[in-house]
């Protein structure tokens, strides 16, 4: 693939600019020691996937835009259909800062906690402000239910550009989907919790039905273009791509629901083995 690590170190200064604190406190956000940061801007080292990410949570881009200069170009993941596409909050730095604060602390409680457990009060005493400032960004709870998942949305989009766009061949990048969907401990257990409550809220709620539909095609069209392409490799069987895509899919769904729900017998290694088991026996070709 082309090497876009010129662009991505422009895109970065770029927004870097327009960041209202200093480049020391940036990196502090980003987890990223400030001399590394430096030497990234100036191309003694590369940006890993994980400050891609926070990076573009930080200055209100997607990764796909760091990356390849457009939120919805054609890369490795498909991009959010237009539904499921978070708004980002306001231009303005300061204001997309308070309102990404928010839109972090409403978005962690409710994967910790449930979302008919969180309250808007919550999320004001973990960002240390008033309510009716919450309110100004999320009128109401179902709005805020709204943007978690296209949070989610965008953060396994994003997550998915950043570890994949450099991987070519099909077989490697399908297994590495698979582990990016494994609910470890940590964000990846918050993103499925989030998921598992908006399944229950879609089937209760048609409103959320449409939202979950095309964020749930998003992650279809993924692993389909991910199958084809292996097909158009050789490293594939000639098996239809999307049924293959809704059998792996649906095994996914299943087996991570199970995990999140502690079944006995059930855990991420296992998740994992079985995966990784379905693709080698029905997916690549022998």
């Amino acid at each position: 693939m082309q090497d876009t690590t010129a662009a991505v170190r422009q895109r970065v200064r770029d927004v870097l600019r327009k960041y209202p604190g200093s480049q020391r406190a940036f990196a502090d956000l980003i987890g990223l020691d400030p001399t590394k940061l430096s030497k990234s801007l100036t191309g003694t080292r590369r940006f890993t996937p994980i400050e891609l990410t926070r990076i573009a949570e930080l200055t209100n881009v997607t990764v796909n835009w760091l990356i390849n200069g457009g939120d919805d170009i054609e890369t490795v993941a498909a991009a959010p259909q237009r539904s499921a596409r978070s708004g980002r909050g306001p231009g303005d730095a300061r204001e997309a800062g308070r309102y990404q604060q928010i839109l972090d602390a409403a978005w962690k409680l409710v994967a910790e906690r449930g979302y008919h457990s969180v309250r808007i009060a919550d999320v004001a005493e973990v960002c240390g402000t008033s309510a009716a400032t919450i309110h100004y960004y999320f009128p109401g709870r179902d709005d805020l239910l709204t943007e978690t998942l296209r949070y989610s949305v965008r953060l396994a989009f994003d997550r998915q550009v950043a570890e994949l766009h450099s991987i070519e061949d099909a077989h490697e990048r399908l297994l590495r989907l698979v582990e990016l969907q494994l609910p470890t401990p940590g964000l990846l257990r918050l993103e499925w919790s989030i998921w598992l409550q908006v399944w229950n809220e879609s089937a209760l709620n048609p409103d959320l039905q449409v939202l979950h539909s095309d964020s749930y095609a998003r992650w279809h069209d993924t692993i389909a273009r991910t199958i084809r392409q292996g097909q158009q490799q050789g490293a594939f069987t000639d098996t239809d791509a999307e049924e293959l895509t809704v059998t792996l899919t649906a095994l996914i769904d299943g087996l991570g629901i199970q995990v999140l729900a502690g079944r006995p017998g059930r855990s991420v290694a296992r998740m994992r083995r079985v995966l990784r088991e379905f693709v080698d026996r029905e997916i690549v070709r022998h």
